[in-house]
């Protein structure tokens, strides 16, 4: 009995070591160590190591004697080392090598070096947003401009009507509805894009009220919108993963408007929360396979297989539309590309 239990330990312990070098596999280059130096990432220093950078919390570990153990920073060595066959990066901080925190949490310690490089997201956290028809019909409208101003800049005044009284803030945003997301696949609008033009703050109540414009990024003119700020931290710190469930969405959207898609671009999917997808999802992309003619068979249409085009990392969700950081790019990527589990 207890030679079967040992064994039973034994053959788990082997399935796991095996199954641990199946998913995180090493690149053939890789190296032994690197210093981390200012600018860095955790996906850029795990893509010297891995084959897949999105797999490092599979092989990072906390070390609950260091302080802030799941932080990196400028002049930490990170070394390859292997346990038991099984592949481990470890951190040297001026003192005994210690192992890696798996676990990536919010933090505000700008010396630490972020996940992704945040700068890519930084200006899109404080900008669009993804709203409901209802709400954007019916939020609060800017009526007119004082002293006989035809458009809106930092420093105007504006009328406003239409104000919910039971909003606790002062504090707007100026939208403005920008375009309507299509779901490609089933025709229905899933969202729409408020365009992001400015800020403000209410100076008085009333019918209409009076709010100053305090910084604009667009002009602003009559009709445009305005909802309560939302103060949404900037993560630093993300925990990639694949989605729990089976996903298989599109790209409906570039911000900017380029018709190929490149590293570090912000893209909208058809895929949210309804769907699972939640901060740190990793997908990856197929380049759409196109319709070619077979000129030796009766000119019939032909589709191509799709081929991976990158991966791309989830940042911020909405019910049924979310934005994705492009992380990597192997081929030209374009709207209506199709994204999936990595």
């Amino acid at each position: 009995m207890m030679f079967r239990k040992y064994l039973f330990v034994l053959l788990i312990a082997l399935f796991s070591v095996n199954l641990m070098a199946d998913v995180v596999k090493l690149k053939a280059d890789h190296p032994d160590r690197y210093v981390v130096v200012k600018g860095d990432t955790l996906w850029d220093i795990s893509g010297r190591f891995l084959q897949n950078p999105w797999k490092w919390p599979e092989i990072w570990h906390v070390n609950t004697q260091i302080k802030n153990p799941h932080l990196i920073y400028p002049g930490d060595v990170i070394v390859l080392t292997w346990k038991n066959g099984v592949p481990s990066l470890e951190i040297q901080r001026g003192r005994p090598t210690v192992k890696l925190s798996p676990t990536v949490r919010e933090s505000r310690i700008e010396s630490a070096i972020p996940t992704i490089p945040v700068d890519a997201i930084r200006q899109f956290m404080n900008s669009n947003r993804i709203v409901g028809k209802e709400e954007i019909d019916n939020a609060a409208y800017i009526l007119s401009f004082a002293s006989e101003h035809l458009i809106g800049g930092e420093g105007v005044e504006v009328f406003v009507r239409n104000r919910n009284k039971e909003d606790k803030t002062s504090r707007y945003e100026v939208l403005r509805s920008n375009k309507a997301f299509i779901d490609p696949e089933s025709g229905e609008e899933i969202g729409y894009e408020a365009l992001y033009l400015g800020d403000s703050e209410m100076q008085a109540e009333g019918d209409p009220a009076r709010f100053m414009l305090t910084q604009t990024r667009r002009e602003v003119l009559k009709g445009d919108r305005l909802l309560p700020v939302k103060d949404e931290a900037i993560h630093h710190y993300y925990t990639p993963r694949s989605p729990e469930q089976s996903i298989e969405g599109r790209i409906i959207s570039v911000v900017d408007g380029v018709s190929q898609i490149g590293q570090y671009q912000v893209v909208a999917l058809n895929k949210g929360e309804t769907d699972g997808l939640t901060a740190g999802n990793v997908l990856a992309v197929y380049q759409t396979g196109e319709q070619v003619r077979d000129t030796m068979n009766k000119n019939e249409m032909v589709k191509l297989p799709n081929e991976r085009a990158g991966l791309l990392m989830i940042f911020r969700t909405y019910e049924r539309v979310s934005y994705a950081l492009v992380m990597e790019a192997i081929k030209p990527i374009h709207i209506m590309d199709t994204v999936v589990n990595p």
